[in-house]
Parts: structure tokens; C-alpha cells; sequence
């Protein structure tokens, strides 16, 4: 297919590239034009000077960028990639925002005779270089399907949870989950610390049962050993955070635990670890 990426960050930049990989013609766009230069050195393609230039020509135009505000930038107004799309084109949006984004990109999209699914990815930076993402989608099933072909470059599962806005909510879910063993395992290894037991004889005994979890098996080590310049940052796990905390409210939910992990994030980034990864939790314990 012919495509256009929007968004070189550390997870679009390596998504982008898959697509080459597999065949696809790819123009990028990034709002740092220098990461956009590496990009096209790297993997051929083409580079364009604004969101709706990558988007003339193109039939599927997909996004990668921060929050709300950054995914309204570069797809509406005269320069955004909706201008410059044409009927029959589809819009897939790989950010982490809002249901209620995905609800007006999709009735702005239907003016525009334009598909769009809605389709944030987990995984993080390394499961986007290997390829091996999970995308949590919502839109119409013919929408869906199509974006499948430009999925399986760098997605190890694609589930479609319903219409436009449910992939959104079900990487709500993926967030609240993810911090809430975060904070468990924190607390756990510090009290082990604290008790005087190996943490590695520690994980050793818990990690085949039932406490088993990614983040133990992937993290346990440089949580002990106070490491955490990598991975997903802390502000970014903070706005994910946020909107589920906002969307809680509105659909009558209850996030005690989840109000509380994001209460001491802020106090994590307030450290100066606003870009550390999200396993930097235990830090507050550690002091």
C-alpha cells in the first residue's frame, strides 16, 4: 500500500520501518524534521514538510504521535493529514488518547468519506523494534480488516474490541493493569530488600506461580539495582493515566489504587524522573 506515518518517536520510528520492510511505500512526516532525515537514511522512502503533504496520495495515513492535542495537530486543519486525503483513504491512529478523540476523528472522518480506526499499541520501544506489538483497535469491520495488512508488519496480535473508541478504552485497561502490578511488585522487592532476602533467590521462587508477571520477569533486576533511564517514561505512563482517571469519572468507575500510582508518578517526575521508566516506582521506597 501506499502510506503516510505521522509521528518518528521511539515506537512510530521502528513501526514506520516495518512497513518498508514488508513492501510498502512510506512517506513519514515528523514535527522534528532531523529524526524524519534519519528515518529516510535509514530506510528509504520519502519525507514530507507537513502532515497533509504525506497524506496526498496516500491510502492509508497512520499516526504515532503524544496525546490529544498532538494527534488533533497533525490531522486537522489546512496542514493536517485529513486536508490532504482523499475519499476511500483510511486514518489509523496508534496514539494513546482518548475515546472521546477517536468518537470526533470518526465523524470527521465520515464527512470526509475517510475510514479510521481507532488503534493503540502495547508492547513498548522493544516490542516495536522486533515487531511484536499488540494493537487494541475499534472501528467498522471492513476498516479493521483492511488496516490488518499494514498491522501484521510490526503487531503480534491485533484485537478489535467493537466500533471506534473501544481500542482506546481497552488500552485503558492495559494501563491500569500495567501500573497496578508496578506498584505491587515496588513495594514487594523493596520489603524483600528491607527483610534481607536475595531478590533474585526471591523471584526465582515467586516468578513460575502465580505473582509471575512481564514486568517481574523484565524489570525485577534494575528495579533492585535503581536503574530506569529506559523503557516507557513516567510522564508518559502519567497522562495514559490520566485519561483513564477522567474517563472513570465519567462513566461512573472506581480508581482508588490507580488515583493513588498516579499520585506518586507525579511524585516520581517531581524527582527529576519524568522520563524514566515506569518501573522507577520503587525509587520513592528506596530513599
Amino acid at each position: 500500500m501506499r502510506c503516510s506515518f505521522l509521528g518518528l518517536g521511539v515506537m512510530g520510528y521502528p513501526m514506520a520501518g516495518h512497513l518498508v520492510r514488508l513492501g510498502h511505500s512510506v512517506t513519514v512526516y515528523n514535527r522534528t524534521p532531523a529524526r524524519a532525515d534519519a528515518w529516510v537514511r535509514e530506510y528509504g522512502g520519502k519525507q514530507a514538510a507537513s502532515p497533509g503533504e504525506a497524506a496526498v496520495g496516500a491510502d492509508v495515513v497512520l499516526v504515532c504521535v503524544g496525546d490529544d492535542p498532538d494527534v488533533r495537530a497533525v490531522v486537522l486543519g489546512p496542514q493536517g493529514a485529513l486536508a490532504g486525503m482523499g475519499a476511500g483513504t483510511l486514518l489509523v491512529d496508534h496514539t494513546t488518547a482518548s475515546a472521546e478523540l477517536a468518537r470526533e476523528l470518526e465523524h470527521l472522518c465520515e464527512a470526509a468519506s475517510v475510514g479510521f480506526v481507532d488503534a493503540p499499541v502495547s508492547g513498548g520501544q522493544a516490542g516495536a523494534v522486533a515487531g511484536q506489538l499488540s494493537v487494541m483497535c475499534g472501528g467498522a469491520d471492513e476498516h479493521v480488516d483492511r488496516a490488518r495488512t499494514l498491522f501484521a508488519a510490526y503487531a503480534r496480535i491485533v484485537a478489535h474490541q467493537g466500533p471506534v473508541g473501544t481500542g482506546q478504552l481497552c488500552k485503558m485497561v492495559n494501563q491500569i493493569c500495567i501500573a497496578g502490578v508496578l506498584a505491587g511488585l515496588a513495594e514487594g522487592l523493596d520489603f524483600a530488600a528491607r527483610a534481607g532476602l536475595d531478590s533474585e533467590k526471591v523471584v526465582a521462587a515467586i516468578s513460575k506461580g502465580a505473582a509471575q508477571s512481564w514486568q517481574m520477569d523484565n524489570r525485577h533486576r534494575s528495579m533492585v539495582e535503581g536503574r530506569f533511564d529506559f523503557g516507557f517514561a513516567v510522564d508518559l505512563m502519567r497522562k495514559d493515566l490520566d485519561i483513564c482517571c477522567r474517563t472513570a469519572d465519567a462513566i461512573g468507575a472506581d480508581l482508588p489504587i490507580i488515583e493513588e500510582v498516579a499520585e506518586r508518578y507525579a511524585e516520581v517526575s517531581a524527582m527529576g524522573g519524568g522520563r524514566w521508566d515506569t518501573s522507577s516506582l520503587i525509587a520513592l521506597l528506596q530513599r
